[in-house]
């Protein structure tokens, strides 16, 4: 009875979590524009940090709550998620995912990068306060080569529109919906953690990642169907590389980060991996429904792994 009051604390506090994380892109779009910020502007940090926002609430509560095990758990499974579960049922969705950029001119070696940076980082078993200020100054290079390169074309000045209160408002329940969502998130994964002789960073690599991860999966299923292919690769992208540098960077701040060995042994190089994996896949600028399929065998191979892991 207890473990079934827990997961559905889990269930409702997810669902807080994402519901608050989506009136906050909301509301921060209305006075972006309020505020005169361009589309583009809006696009590359707003949507992106939205998107992102259950990740770093939870993890930042997770560390706050003692339980920062969970940070590096969250920010890899998430990830390992993102381009699995959710480029593969793009790939099935769509058919054929046609590219309308030159992804590997850099988008894709960024995301490499990226992935290869947090591995080493975490090699020693350790993530310093100045790795922290690396990967964050990283984030910032990223968001810069965003503005300078997503928008070659000038755009036309919109006239500003008047926002009134209530975007300020939504601001400040949605900020109250992550915040329990966040808190009662690690409080349940806490309880299920010791109900079942359970390590939390298994939750973390799989329920919390999933769970965190719906945004992107809806923002993407629903682009692919759309026949905006591009729009749900770009997410994934952006969403991979701010998970790595921000998700894991101000977590930090904190409180002192726990890497798990079990992870250092399995899901990093796992992660490492699929994302090669995914760079391999697009250099033909095109990712088929068949490799779709691919990656979503690779996401249940994932997911067995794990549960062998803990009945061995």
């Amino acid at each position: 009875m207890d473990a079934l009051l827990y997961f559905g604390m889990l269930a409702l506090s997810l669902a807080a979590l994402l519901k608050g994380s989506g009136w906050f892109v909301g509301a921060a779009e209305t006075m972006g524009k309020a505020w005169g910020v361009s589309p583009f502007i809006i696009g590359v940090t707003i949507v992106a940090f939205g998107t992102s926002l259950p990740e770093l609430a939870s993890s930042i509560t997770a560390v706050v709550l003692n339980e920062s095990s969970l940070v590096a758990g969250n920010v890899i499974g998430s990830n390992i998620t993102n381009i699995l579960l959710v480029l593969g049922l793009v790939a099935i969705v769509a058919k054929d995912v046609r590219l309308e950029f030159r992804v590997m001119d850099l988008d894709i070696p960024l995301l490499a990068g990226s992935s290869l940076l947090l591995y080493f980082a975490l090699y020693d078993g350790q993530f310093s306060r100045h790795e922290a200020v690396l990967f964050l100054v990283a984030l910032v290079v990223f968001l810069l080569n965003s503005f300078k390169g997503g928008a070659p074309n000038p755009e036309p000045k919109e006239e500003r529109i008047k926002a009134g209160w209530k975007p300020y408002a939504i601001l400040i329940a949605s900020g109250i919906l992550v915040y329990f969502g966040s808190n009662y998130t690690v409080l349940a994964i806490q309880q299920l953690s010791t109900i079942f002789g359970i390590e939390s960073e298994f939750f973390a690599l799989t329920v919390i990642a999933l769970g965190t991860s719906l945004p992107e999966v809806m923002v993407s299923v629903t682009a692919a169907r759309n026949n905006n292919t591009a729009i749900a690769v770009g997410n994934v992208l952006g969403s991979n590389i701010f998970n790595t540098y921000a998700v894991m960077g101000i977590p930090s701040f904190f409180g002192t980060l726990e890497i798990p060995a079990s992870i250092m042994e399995f899901s990093l190089p796992f992660m490492v991996g699929v994302t090669m994996v995914f760079a391999i896949i697009s250099v033909s600028n095109k990712i088929s429904r068949w490799e779709g399929v691919m990656l979503v065998l690779f996401y249940l191979f994932f997911l067995a792994e794990l549960m062998r892991s803990i009945l061995s």
